[in-house]
């Protein structure tokens, strides 16, 4: 017993004296909450409620309260300054931008912080709310325009592979060009025996329809079939015509799966387009900074930086509304409304925006909004195709 009242003593005796040494570092009150003296994170003495050495916050919390603080303070900053920005954001945003640009940084949410969370806020919306892209396509349509396709094939080759029989028939070519039209004229025949005998298996049609489109558009690489074509490649036509000069498709090999992964799976790829739309939407924030530069670029006081300030915060408000207006028109508000409010809201958003971040006139202001629309036409076509190429790989 003696030696276990020891143990006790000398816990109670080191606990005393690492607090007297450390300041009451991480000793916890009641309720989960510290009464520390020094910062836990890099011993510093307190003075105030934030260490002056690393910035932590003092007298920290163990509770679940403060978890769930922390959580949303990750995301989003989710405390007093979140409902300063927001109004801000949506009646005065041109104020807003203008603050955040010249230094009112703690009072406001960051604009990349609230652009990142109204992106994670409409996917998770739309995913709740079961607003995807289709994956009920007509196969049956698909497959009947695939046959029609194939048929119009087979009569096009047999229209070809008549022809160039025809000419070598006729004496049109001799020695060298003569092997090569023969071998060519067997090529045919072997592609024609190949659609008619799988006219059945839609699989194999399909395949073997999209090697005879680059057998076709690989012809000027091979013998002219005397319809005016003017197909080979250092081999002149019946007529005496001009030679052609061949392209190698390989160049172009991505272009071409990028479209037989449409062709075979347009359900997987509108799937990738849409989740590569969530993984990439920042890419619209450098797309739009020379845009917008174009539009000041001859006034040195406004900089990329501003730039980037006013595209980001103009994004935070679009995405929140175009998902609110979403929900709106599946909740059952009519497509005029829908459509007058994706007319009107924005650009006049803008419009309040560039007056107020760059301190515009009205005329000034509204001009800039005129060529601020076409370019954002322009912004979105550059994103969705730099999105196809993203999903062709």
């Amino acid at each position: 017993m003696s030696d276990f009242g020891d143990a006790i003593g000398t816990a109670v005796e080191g606990a005393l004296v690492s607090r007297a040494v450390d300041g009451d570092k991480g000793a916890p009150l009641d309720k989960g909450h510290f009464a520390e003296g020094a910062c836990l994170n890099c011993g510093t003495e307190l003075i105030g409620s934030h260490c002056h050495a690393c910035g932590q916050k003092a007298h920290l919390h163990r509770t679940l309260g403060a978890f769930i603080h922390d959580l949303l303070h990750g995301a989003l900053h989710f405390e007093g300054r979140t409902w300063k920005t927001l109004p801000k954001l949506l009646f005065k945003p041109g104020e807003l931008t203008r603050r955040y640009i010249e230094g009112e940084r703690a009072r406001f949410v960051s604009p990349m912080a609230l652009f990142l969370f109204v992106i994670f806020l409409m996917f998770a919306v739309f995913q709740i709310a079961g607003i995807s892209t289709p994956t009920d396509f007509d196969t049956e349509a698909r497959t009947d325009e695939v046959v029609a396709q194939a048929a119009k094939q087979i009569d096009t080759l047999q229209e070809r592979r008549d022809d160039l029989a025809l000419e070598i028939d006729t004496g049109a070519y001799s020695g060298a060009e003569r092997t090569a039209a023969e071998a060519r004229l067997k090529e045919l025949d072997d592609q024609l025996a190949g659609l008619e005998a799988a006219q059945d298996e839609l699989p194999i049609l399909r395949q073997i329809f999209d090697e005879n489109d680059a057998s076709a558009e690989e012809a000027s690489g091979g013998l002219p079939l005397g319809t005016g074509e003017g197909q080979a490649s250092g081999i002149p036509t019946s007529e005496g015509g001009d030679t052609t000069v061949k392209v190698d498709a390989a160049q172009f090999g991505w272009l071409e799966k990028t479209v037989e992964k449409w062709r075979a799976s347009p359900e997987l790829m509108l799937y990738k387009l849409q989740t590569n739309f969530y993984k990439f939407s920042w890419l619209l924030i450098p797309l739009s900074i020379p845009f917008v530069w174009l539009l000041f670029f001859w006034k040195r006081r406004f900089r990329a930086y501003d730039h980037a300030i006013f595209v980001t915060y103009s994004l935070s408000f679009m995405t929140p509304l175009i998902l609110g207006v979403t929900l709106a028109g599946l909740a059952g508000l009519s497509t005029e409304l829908v459509a007058i409010c994706l007319l009107t809201i924005p650009p006049l958003h803008m419009y309040k925006q560039l007056r107020g971040a760059y301190s515009l006139s009205r005329f000034s202001a509204l001009w800039r909004l005129a060529v601020l629309t076409v370019f954002i036409l322009v912004i979105l076509l550059l994103f969705l195709q730099l999105l196809l190429v993203i999903g062709a790989f």
